[in-house]
């Protein structure tokens, strides 16, 4: 059994894929060739935004928002200390201070209430600047937007969604990736739409900086390539990978009403054995994982390789208690909803293709075991 099986999705559209890539043997246009534009164009009116910038990876696409936002230096930009190191790891690139939020206790994304009262706190200490908030849709589903938004407005911060594992999934009616001043999305090969490789893409709805966001991706240019207007990166999405995500997205909404199915049935086959995730009622979830918590998880996860079932842990060190922001000063007990949950959390395989048959030795054996 596979943690993600990306055989099965690809047996579907093999054709496609492999038309897709001999297009771009074809032109030959390997850097920012014409699949670029054009998936940039249906993925943004996919989320119902006006421009979508293909990026090299997800954290390119937070680096970039952050760079077109000027972040450095003296800023802080608040966000959750329980997710992948990226999102912290580009506010620190920048030389800003990355200042964590206790999450949740039932969706584990960044708690309103709790951010609130830490831009409070930031601002009365004056020894940093607040500027924005990165949000992170943990595991596919959305942060609540209304509250995150409206404490940014009040204290005059940009939001970020950080939407790497969220793509597909919606809040309130409305598409992730189109719910703050930026969002940022990942197509790494695990993610709800992957590629075979690294990617990424940005959405806004603000001209000017999405002007900044092509200028950046591309070294900073200007109207031509030797012209630089502004220190960039080598940020460019590689037109094979792009020629990729089209085949994809073909079959990409059908995919999360998959996605849809395989919760529901780990959700009533599981419920009573482990504390199963919490979807609110105005979100739906892309799934990116599905993410169980049980007090005696390590000996769960054993048992589960005994019978040849993979499983992960997203994620087992909080942000704030990793080496790599250990000068912050932040100390065990900081954060006590985000360590509980890494203490707990384990991830089951999920993909839209996972087969009832399979999932019912996953559900069977955490029966037996709890």
């Amino acid at each position: 059994m596979q943690f993600i099986d990306l055989e099965a999705q690809q047996k579907r559209i093999r054709s496609k894929i492999e038309e897709n890539i001999m297009k771009v043997f074809d032109h030959g246009r390997y850097i920012m060739g014409p699949e670029i534009e054009e998936l940039e164009r249906k993925l943004a009116d996919y989320v119902a935004i006006r421009y979508a910038v293909g990026v090299g990876s997800g954290t390119d696409a937070l680096l970039i928002s952050l760079l077109a936002n000027r972040i450095g230096p003296l800023d802080a930009i608040f966000t959750s200390p329980f997710t992948f190191i990226a999102t912290a790891e580009v506010i620190q690139l920048l030389g800003a201070t990355p200042v964590f939020v206790d999450i949740e206790s039932d969706t584990y994304n960044m708690d309103p209430q709790k951010l609130e009262s830490t831009v409070r706190k930031v601002e009365s200490e004056g020894k940093l600047n607040p500027r924005g908030i990165i949000p992170v849709d943990i595991f596919g589903q959305a942060v609540d937007y209304d509250e995150i938004c409206s404490i940014a407005r009040e204290y005059d911060l940009f939001v970020l969604e950080d939407a790497a594992q969220s793509f597909g999934g919606s809040y309130k009616e409305k598409k992730t990736c189109s719910l703050a001043d930026i969002a940022a999305t990942s197509f790494f090969p695990a993610k709800p739409l992957g590629a075979y490789g690294d990617g990424g893409m940005i959405f806004t709805d603000d001209k000017e900086m999405f002007d900044q966001l092509i200028s950046i991706r591309v070294h900073g240019k200007g109207s031509y390539k030797y012209e630089n207007d502004r220190v960039g990166i080598n940020g460019r999405l590689d037109t094979i990978q792009a020629a990729i995500l089209l085949a994809k997205f073909t079959i990409f909404s059908e995919e999360i009403e998959l996605r849809q199915e395989v919760a529901e049935r780990y959700n009533l086959g599981l419920k009573d054995y482990v504390r199963i995730p919490f979807v609110k009622k105005h979100n739906i979830s892309a799934w990116a994982q599905y993410s169980v918590l049980h007090p005696r998880r390590d000996k769960i996860i054993e048992d589960l390789k005994t019978e040849g079932i993979p499983s992960a842990i997203y994620y087992p060190i909080p942000l704030h208690l990793q080496k790599a922001f250990s000068h912050l000063g932040y100390r065990p007990g900081d954060f006590p909803v985000s360590e509980k949950v890494c203490k707990e959390i384990f991830s089951l395989p999920m993909y839209p293709y996972l087969e009832p048959d399979k999932q019912k030795k996953i559900i069977d054996c955490i029966h037996r075991y709890v």
